[in-house]
This record gives C-alpha cells, sequence and structure tokens, in this order.
C-alpha cells in the first residue's frame, strides 16, 4: 500500500539521537521518529514524485503515533489549500482537535482554516461561532489566528470577536495568540491596535506580543 511504503521510508531515515531532542523540545508530547524538517521535507519530495498527495491520507498519517507523520499532513493540506472548501472543514477540525499543539495548529489555522474562509463567508460564520464559543482552547486559537495572512483583507470587527471572548483569559496559548494576531495586524493598521490595546485589559503577555513592532521601531 501507499502509505505503508512512507511509513517504511520514514521509519527506516529516523535517528534515535535526534528523536529524544526532539520529544524533549516538544516536551514529550508525541514521539519523534527523529527526522528533522529539511530532511523530511527532500524524503516527502522523493514519496510524492512517484504518489500525487490525496485528502484520503490526513487521517491515517494523523493516527500514526510518530509526530513527523503529523507534520507531513498538515504540509499536505497546505500544499492542497487551493483546492480545499466548506466541505473539508470537518476534517480540519478533527486534525486541530487530536493531537494538538502549537507546530500543527499554528499552520492549519492561518494556512489551511484561513484560506478556506477566505472562499466560504457563510462557512466561515458557522464555524468561527462554534471555535470561539468552544471548550477546546485550540479551536480557540484557531479562530483567534485565522485571518494572519489576510494583511488588508482582514477584518477588525471579526478580529476583535475572535478575540474578546478570551482576553481575560490564563492559558498561554490564548494569550500568546491575541498578542499575535493584533501584531499582525499592527502592520496594516497600528491606530487601530493601540486604540484596542489601550482600551482592553489584555493580559501582559498580549500587550507585549502586540506591541512589539512598536518597541522595536
Amino acid at each position: 500500500m501507499t502509505i505503508e511504503s512512507l511509513v517504511e521510508m520514514f521509519r527506516s531515515n529516523g535517528n534515535a539521537e535526534d528523536a529524544r531532542a526532539m520529544d524533549a523540545y516538544m516536551k514529550d508530547h508525541f514521539p519523534h521518529l527523529g527526522i528533522r524538517t529539511p530532511q523530511r521535507r527532500e524524503l516527502q519530495k522523493s514519496f510524492l514524485k512517484l504518489h500525487p498527495p490525496q485528502k484520503e491520507w490526513i487521517p491515517i498519517l494523523w493516527a500514526l503515533p510518530e509526530r513527523e507523520f503529523q507534520l507531513m499532513a498538515v504540509d499536505l493540506l497546505v500544499g492542497m489549500k487551493k483546492k480545499l472548501t466548506a466541505a473539508d472543514l470537518p476534517m480540519v477540525e478533527t486534525v486541530i482537535t487530536n493531537k494538538s499543539w502549537w507546530d500543527t495548529v499554528d499552520l492549519i489555522a492561518s494556512h489551511v482554516a484561513g484560506s478556506i474562509f477566505r472562499k466560504d463567508e457563510d462557512a466561515r460564520r458557522t464555524f468561527l461561532k462554534r471555535w470561539i464559543e468552544s471548550q477546546n482552547m485550540w479551536l480557540n486559537r484557531t479562530a483567534i489566528l485565522h485571518q494572519l495572512t489576510y494583511k488588508y483583507d482582514n477584518d477588525e470587527a471579526l478580529l476583535y470577536e475572535c478575540i474578546l471572548p478570551h482576553i481575560g483569559s490564563g492559558e498561554f496559548f490564548h494569550q500568546k495568540a491575541i498578542g499575535w494576531a493584533l501584531r499582525e495586524y499592527a502592520k496594516v493598521n497600528p491606530d487601530a491596535v493601540k486604540t484596542f490595546v489601550a482600551t482592553h485589559q489584555l493580559k501582559p503577555l498580549s500587550v507585549r506580543e502586540a506591541l512589539k513592532h512598536f518597541r522595536e521601531s
């Protein structure tokens, strides 16, 4: 089978010493084969020359234990983002909420969910409402970060709508996402971000992240 040959190739290229370092870096949330990103992408490239990517691979890769397989799945989703539609959002939601960590969620938020939402406003409103209100922190983070690449197309009111329910959260990943989203928006509308920060009780981490570029300039 196609995926079995990929699994064999990845596992035969693992490095136990690198795997231990990668496990530690990710706080032992996931086991690794020990294939660093440049090498993994070269292996993927050689494999994909022979086997065009399929959406059906995503849940199979996600179910495998080693983190390199989820990272490849994210690369595949990003690569096929122009072909993804609202019909794919349940799958996207599944990968956001399973084996969740910043290394997969952030790319999915900005390059996959964000890309689908650009094309389908109805789906955007439907899914964002649920994600904003969810008890799952990673869905909240995805909602906050989905406009990271929008630049001048950023919907300011919707950005704040995603942020405000979590503005007082003590969760690091909420605070960091809020600051990051505001910092990106500040690149196109700095006055709006300064006003928002000045008029809302953000956590210190969110403030530092939001105003980072102003301090550096």
